[in-house]
């Protein structure tokens, strides 16, 4: 016959340092499994981001943050870059060859792009902040005469063709802004990394 005795106060005090014990070992593991993932003040400082190109077909056009900045990605086709290279439209151009500083020396060329059907482009106006509107080619809903495709602000109407130069005679001074990425793979970009050997934030952007 078993006897029930009453808990004396050794008994009390191995719980307690049980206890204790668990509670040190819990909060010397909930900052260890913390320090496993970046923080929210890690991501929104910049930490890169990836996006799949292999779903974005030829003329299509995907939006995605990095640095909570709105980021255009398009998959240009062979005619978008024809017409890029299109004296017609190079000479309606405030900055056609992009001598000011707003991308990485690997899209310093007529496509601003590491690839050229890939534009990656920082989806804000140089003139006040809006986000220009996608409108890729020439039809009944062009934004204004004479469209030959690209982004158009509708706070104000500035014009930007599909590498991201702005237009003369509008209110926005500077081309689009390009951030930092480069290639993982033929389908997949890694946005806020640079190529590697080059060096280049937004640090040098005129307007943002």
């Amino acid at each position: 016959m078993s006897v029930i005795t009453e808990p004396t106060r050794r008994d009390f005090l191995y719980v307690a340092t049980a206890a204790v014990g668990s509670v040190g070992a819990l909060a010397t593991l909930v900052p260890l499994i913390s320090q496993m993932e970046p923080d929210r003040a890690t991501v929104a400082a910049g930490a890169p981001i990836s996006v799949d190109l292999s779903r974005v077909s030829p003329g299509q056009q995907i939006q995605v943050f990095w640095r909570s900045k709105p980021i255009l990605i398009v998959n240009r086709p062979p005619a978008a870059l024809k017409t890029l290279q299109d004296s017609k439209l190079i000479d309606r151009l405030s900055d056609p060859n992009s001598d000011a500083p707003q991308q990485p020396p690997y899209a310093h060329n007529w496509h601003r792009s590491a690839k050229p059907e890939y534009a990656v482009l920082i989806g804000i106006c140089t003139h006040l902040g809006c986000i220009p509107k996608f409108f890729p080619s020439p039809d009944p809903v062009s934004p204004a005469t004479d469209w030959l495709g690209g982004y158009f602000c509708p706070c104000h109407g500035s014009k930007y063709d599909l590498a991201g130069r702005v237009f003369k005679g509008v209110p926005a001074p500077y081309n689009l802004p390009v951030p930092p990425y480069r290639f993982e793979n033929d389908h997949t970009l890694r946005i806020g990394e640079n190529p590697p050997g080059v060096s280049f934030d937004l640090g040098s952007i005129r307007q943002l």
